[in-house]
């Protein structure tokens, strides 16, 4: 199984670098792709330490970060949806 996700892994991450490089990459990207990295820690940041909701905790590391930085506040969602199917 972990050979599995070793794969996706390894082929999701090529595809990543294809699209970054193939084309120009707009003026600005990086610093707003690093606000969205640093809005979306502090966000799952209040979250676990709000108390808004009991029972769930959201792992604070660049995975989560980058899936909250790159879907929004619904990254969050994904994120306990996948915890509570793969850890239940």
């Amino acid at each position: 199984m972990k050979s599995v996700w070793l794969i996706m892994l390894v082929l999701s991450s090529c595809g990543l670098a294809f699209l970054l490089f193939r084309g120009k990459v707009p003026k600005g990207f990086l610093a707003r792709f690093g606000m969205h990295l640093v809005l979306s820690a502090f966000a799952i940041y209040a979250l676990n330490f709000s108390g808004w909701i009991t029972g769930w905790y959201v792992p604070l590391n660049p995975v989560t970060i980058g899936a909250v930085a790159l879907l929004g506040l619904p990254g969050i969602g994904l994120v306990l949806g996948l915890q509570h199917v793969l850890l239940a």
